[in-house]
C-alpha cells in the first residue's frame, strides 16, 4: 500500500523537507534520489542541499525536488547557506556524518526535527579517527532520529548517545535510464569479448581503488587460481589513489588481472560475470552485494559489516585479508557448477525479501508524520 503524508490528507499545507546530502557517496546519493522521486510522487515538497556536481549526477531536480548548491564543507558560509534552505522545513533529512554534522549547526537554536541516516561508518586514523567520535557523539545526541541501514550501525547509534535509533530500509534504487534493448547472450559475449575473457571464467570487482576494498588481498588469491585451465580473469571496476600500484602489481608478477576503470555500465558487466567478488575490509549495506544476488551471479565477499546480515546464506563468505580462502572459495565455485546453481537461486530469494524502493519511501515517510504531526491535547 502507497502511503501518502497525512499532512495534505487533512488539508494542511504539504510536508516541506530538506534532504541534506555531502556528495560523496554514490549509495547515499542514489538514495536520495530515489527518496526525493518517492515524496513528491505523494506530495511532499523536497529541497535536495548537495555540491552542484551532485545533482548533475544523479539528477535531483528530474526527480522532482528543488535543488540548493551546499558545498561538501563546514566553513561557515555552507553552513549560512544550508541554513538558510532549511528556515521553513518541517522537517530536515541528512544522510552520512558529515552531511549530518552540517546539519546540526544549520539547526542550531531550531526546533526543526532532524533525521539522519547513516548509511556507513566513517573511519579514520589517529587525531582524526578522535575528530570523528566526537562527530557521531555531537550527531547522535542531536538527531531526532537516526536511522542506520545495518543492525551494526543502529548499535553503534544507541551506544554514541542516539535517543531513537531505528533499522532503515533502504531499497537498492532501479536505473533511472532504461537498459540497451539487446539479447542477453548477445550482450554477454559482447561484454567478455571486451574484457578478453572469450573461453575462460570472468570474475568481476566493483570499487574505487583504494585500501579498504581489499585489492591487495585479491590480487594475492589471484595467484591461487593461476594454475587453472583456462586461467580465470578478474575484471576490477573503478578508479582511486592506488591504481599505479596495483597496476605496477598486476604487470610485475603477471597476475590475470585487468583494472578497467571507471564504468557506467556495471550491470552489464556483471550480468556477463561467472563469479562477482567483494574483497572490502569494512562494507554495510553493500550496493555490489545487492547487484550481484538481483543479477543471478554467485557472490563470494568478506564476512564483515552488514554483509552476513545482507546476503543470509545466498554467498560464500570468507575472513577479510585472507588471500588464500578468497582463492580457495573462487576454485572451489569454478568446479562446481551445482553449487553456483544454487546461489542463484538462493540469491534470488534472498533479494526478494530486501525492501522495494516504494516501502523504503513509505517507511520514511511515516517517519517524518510521526514527527510533523500535530499531537492532540490529553
Amino acid at each position: 500500500m502507497t502511503h501518502v503524508s497525512s499532512h495534505s490528507a487533512t488539508g494542511q499545507s504539504p510536508l516541506r523537507t530538506v534532504q541534506v546530502l555531502g556528495g560523496g557517496n554514490a549509495g547515499s546519493s542514489a538514495h536520495v534520489r530515489s527518496l526525493a522521486s518517492g515524496l513528491a510522487a505523494r506530495g511532499v515538497r523536497v529541497t535536495v542541499c548537495a555540491p552542484v556536481e551532485a545533482d548533475h549526477t544523479y539528477d535531483f531536480t528530474g526527480a522532482g525536488a528543488e535543488h540548493v548548491h551546499v558545498p561538501r564543507s563546514s566553513d561557515p558560509a555552507s553552513v549560512a547557506a544550508l541554513r538558510e534552505a532549511c528556515r521553513d522545513a518541517d522537517l530536515v533529512h541528512a544522510h552520512g556524518l558529515h552531511a549530518s554534522f552540517r546539519a546540526v549547526l544549520a539547526l542550531s537554536g531550531r526546533r526543526t526535527p532532524l533525521v539522519v541516516t547513516w548509511h556507513d561508518r566513517a573511519y579514520a586514523e589517529g587525531a582524526r579517527a578522535h575528530l570523528l567520535r566526537l562527530l557521531e557523539r555531537r550527531v547522535a545526541k542531536a538527531a531526532t532520529v537516526v536511522l542506520g541501514t545495518t543492525s551494526d550501525l543502529v548499535d553503534r547509534a544507541r551506544r554514541t548517545g542516539a535517543r531513537d535509533a531505528r533499522l532503515a530500509a533502504v531499497s537498492l534504487p532501479g536505473p533511472r535510464h532504461s537498459a540497451e534493448q539487446d539479447d542477453p547472450d548477445r550482450l554477454r559475449s559482447k561484454v567478455r569479448a571486451e574484457l578478453g575473457a572469450i573461453g575462460r571464467p570472468l570474475l568481476m570487482a566493483v570499487g574505487s581503488l583504494e585500501r579498504h576494498r581489499g585489492y591487495d588481498t585479491l590480487l594475492d588469491a589471484a595467484r591461487g587460481w593461476s594454475r587453472l585451465d583456462p586461467v580465470p580473469l578478474v575484471a576490477v571496476a573503478g578508479e582511486g589513489p592506488l591504481r599505479a600500484e596495483l597496476q605496477r602489481r598486476i604487470e610485475d608478477e603477471e597476475l590475470p588481472v585487468r583494472l578497467v576503470g571507471r564504468r557506467d555500465d556495471v550491470s552489464e558487466l556483471l550480468a556477463a560475470a561467472d563469479l562477482v567478488l567483494l574483497t572490502s575490509s569494512r562494507e554495510a549495506r553493500s550496493v555490489l552485494a545487492q547487484e550481484a544476488l538481483h543479477a543471478r551471479v554467485p557472490l563470494v565477499a568478506t564476512r564483515v559489516g552488514g554483509i552476513p546480515e545482507l546476503v543470509g546464506d545466498a554467498a560464500e563468505l570468507v575472513p577479510a585479508g585472507n588471500a588464500k580462502a578468497l582463492a580457495d572459495a573462487v576454485v572451489r565455485l569454478l568446479a562446481d557448477p551445482e553449487r553456483c546453481e544454487l546461489l542463484k537461486e538462493k540469491g534470488a530469494l534472498q533479494a526478494a525479501t530486501w525492501p522495494t524502493e516504494d516501502e523504503t519511501v513509505a517507511q520514511v515517510l511515516s517517519v517524518y508524520d510521526e514527527l510533523t504531526q500535530p499531537r492532540p491535547l490529553i
